[in-house]
């Protein structure tokens, strides 16, 4: 009943957005002699924050159509090179520039939002490469037939994905830049490949507060999921998708729940920037409202996660600690983080994560005995939380150069 319980309430607040909008623009109307008041123009901007507030958004475009390098306005092609049930490969290149330029693979987050929330990262790492990034579905919309998909399976498609791109120019081996939650998968499939001697085995691994060792500083999330047992996440927050969708009697983790886990977490916060927001419209700072408003049409563009991937992650993540302990498996084989031995690692922080704390993705470079040391290096990006590690100011003025100048350094 819990997600029948959600539609109808996204339903009703469709309604409330909708009217909210109307009445708005009535009260701004030329035509309504309440909008030359300053009491109608101020109602009017309190029911434009109320309207977008209550929205529902659905997957946004990347929208990537050109870029800026150095000087130079360039077209930028995106296309799907690899199509599957629970996530294509997409990839963006400059038009007119040759395939020479080296091959980075994005490992997006499964974590509720889509791949576009790294945008921004796309944008600035297509100022040296040709990208490559995760596009994952919305579990909602696979249908029962295509089947499961969890942890193994989305390490199987890491590794398809990094032998498509090495096939593109062969010799050529991609470097791979995993943020967040996919820095796990993405470590134990470099493992595996180079455990394999593949030639798909990435030249480098970025891992971006990633939860290596939730052990390492842990966070008001890693505590969530270490003070419940497994059984309670699957009796609590496990729905069946209603028949209205493509993936109907499908079990996930829904989008929308672990949107309302996020925003709990500062919810003074996410308050304050729509009151802000509302402050802007007034004083006619449509820019900065403008601003607001696109962060929170992505932020709140969510996704399902099918149970068994959900389950399986917080078991073997964040509460058995498979990685560090040396216990993870990918279906029958161990993973053996000590056979990485040609993939440089870099470990990015923020300072200020309050999702993956100080420590939990620098553990990484402990757990690599087999790699000499000065193929490893660890980054902390001072003043940065969460998502400043890979969007805004910070990831482009003082993280994407240090990825870079490692991927330069090891390429």
């Amino acid at each position: 009943m819990l997600y029948q319980a959600y539609e109808l309430q996204r339903s009703w607040m469709n309604s409330v957005s909708s009217l909210a909008s109307i009445s708005s623009e009535l009260l701004t109307s030329p035509a309504n002699p309440l909008s030359h008041f300053g009491f109608g123009s101020i109602t009017a901007n309190a029911l434009d924050v109320v309207a977008h507030a209550t929205a529902h958004y659905s997957k946004p475009a990347f929208g990537i159509t050109q870029i800026e390098v150095e000087g130079t306005v360039m077209p930028v092609i995106e296309a799907t090179v690899v199509n599957r049930p629970f996530g294509d490969l997409k990839r963006f290149r400059l038009d007119g520039v040759a395939d020479k330029r080296p091959k980075l693979l994005i490992v997006a987050p499964m974590s509720g939002h889509y791949a576009t929330l790294l945008r921004g990262t796309v944008e600035r790492m297509l100022q040296q490469y040709e990208v490559y990034i995760t596009d994952w579905a919305d579990a909602k919309t696979v249908p029962l037939h295509e089947g499961h998909f969890d942890l193994d399976t989305y390490i199987d498609y890491l590794i398809e994905f990094l032998e498509y791109i090495e096939q593109v120019e062969p010799g050529q081996r991609p470097h791979m830049l995993a943020v967040c939650q996919p820095s796990v998968p993405a470590f134990a499939t470099t493992a595996l490949l180079n455990q394999r001697g593949s030639r798909a085995t990435p030249k480098t691994l970025t891992m971006m507060g990633g939860p290596i060792d939730t052990r390492e500083s842990p966070t008001s999330v890693n505590d969530h999921a270490m003070n419940r047992p497994i059984e309670w996440f699957r009796q609590s927050v496990i729905a069946t998708v209603p028949i209205n969708y493509r993936g109907a009697g499908r079990k996930v983790y829904p989008g929308f729940m672990q949107l309302s886990a996020f925003m709990s977490m500062n919810l003074q916060s996410h308050m304050m920037s729509h009151y802000e927001m509302f402050k802007h419209l007034t004083t006619g700072d449509e820019e900065s409202a403008q601003a607001t408003k696109d962060f929170y049409d992505e932020y709140r563009a969510v996704c399902d996660m099918t149970a068994e991937f959900y389950l399986q992650t917080v078991e073997e993540v964040f509460q058995k600690h498979s990685i560090p302990n040396g216990t993870f498996r990918h279906k029958d084989e161990v993973v053996d983080l000590a056979q990485i031995t040609d993939t440089a690692l870099l470990a990015v922080e923020g300072e200020r994560d309050d999702i993956s704390g100080l420590g939990q993705t620098k553990a990484a470079l402990k757990l690599t005995p087999g790699l000499p040391g000065d193929k490893k290096r660890y980054y902390m990006a001072e003043g940065a939380g969460h998502y400043g590690i890979f969007n805004g100011s910070k990831w482009r003025t003082k993280v994407a150069p240090v990825v870079e100048a490692f991927i330069a350094e090891h390429g």
